[in-house]
């Protein structure tokens, strides 16, 4: 067992952005003022039942005004039915918001009548062909979510929730891009602007607008393989953006790749997604960049180029049941 499964702790990143007083309730008649507001975002949980309800937990003991869950409940990871059956039970009985991340739209996609049954392109997307599978009955639910979510905060100024960017919901927010970029992913600028979609948190502040990356639940990709998430505080006429890490039972989400199908059933890229899930880094992409095209020109198999890559990274075949 590693350091970070047996030592809980939390990391915190906090900067301040000005608020501009408290909120008039009401068509322009002063009803009441909000002097605390406490908001929590998770996202990109990604199948991992485990870091979920642990998250969850952690949420509850907080007890925040409003939650949010910024897309990408479901795919890539083990349990994404479980996980999906989980935040809508919180949405019915405790008022969470649900969005759509691309991951929910990769799944739905694979709905469609013209989707190959077999070669290449079934090979790139098999890992959100067996998700569909396991979600079958719920794919009317995820193509309903909204993109985004905007409430008024109590400076009466907008606090803006998306899974990515403006720009679409596969447009990564990183913390080391140049501030003329962010701005434009961003645009028109609201006062506290919360993202995910890169599994690495961070908190930035960009002309005024507080920048939040919640990180990821299910998969982080910062090195650091406690999950994470977001908790936003007005508090003091400003917002305060926290970053939180928790330790969850890795060794049950671990089960959870071998138990339940997914590495042995949704292909060989679910290979690189269960490293990356053990590593807490980038796999994925680097393949890609170097074998999806190969492998669509049919110069490789989905398998050779996975099992080339594996070896390159020198990390065996997980091997389980159903797999040679």
């Amino acid at each position: 067992m590693s350091t970070w499964q047996l030592y809980a702790f939390t990391l915190t990143q906090t900067i301040m952005a000005g608020g501009l007083g408290p909120m008039r309730i009401g068509r322009g008649r002063k009803r009441g003022t909000i002097t605390a507001m406490k908001m929590a975002i998770l996202s990109d949980i990604h199948g991992n039942l485990p870091a979920l309800q642990t998250v969850a937990a952690h949420i509850d003991l907080w007890q925040p005004d409003a939650v949010i869950v910024a897309g990408d409940i479901v795919n890539r990871g083990p349990q994404s039915l479980a996980c999906w059956q989980f935040v809508q039970a919180k949405a019915a009985t405790a008022g969470w918001q649900l969005l759509k991340g691309n991951h929910e739209e990769y799944v739905i996609s694979r709905g469609q009548p013209d989707n190959a049954p077999s070669g290449p392109d079934f090979e790139l997307s098999r890992l959100s062909c067996w998700t569909y599978q396991q979600l079958h009955d719920h794919v009317v639910a995820l193509a309903a979510l909204p993109d985004g979510y905007s409430l008024a905060g109590p400076d009466g100024r907008e606090v803006r929730v998306r899974h990515a960017s403006m720009l679409h919901n596969r447009d990564g927010i990183h913390q080391e891009m140049e501030t003329a970029v962010i701005k434009k992913q961003i645009a028109p600028p609201p006062a506290v602007f919360v993202t995910a979609h890169t599994h690495k948190p961070f908190v930035r502040l960009i002309d005024g607008t507080l920048v939040v990356n919640a990180g990821s639940v299910g998969t982080p990709a910062d090195g650091d393989g406690r999950a994470s998430y977001a908790q936003l505080q007005w508090q003091y006429g400003r917002w305060q953006a926290h970053i939180i890490r928790l330790v969850y039972d890795v060794d049950q989400a671990r089960q959870d790749y071998f138990q339940t199908g997914a590495l042995a059933e949704s292909g060989p890229l679910s290979w690189l997604i269960f490293y990356e899930w053990q590593l807490a880094r980038y796999i994925f992409p680097v393949w890609m960049a170097r074998y999806w095209q190969m492998v669509l020109d049919g110069a490789v198999d989905v398998e050779t180029a996975v099992r080339r890559h594996l070896y390159q990274e020198r990390l065996p075949v997980p091997v389980c049941r159903g797999m040679q």
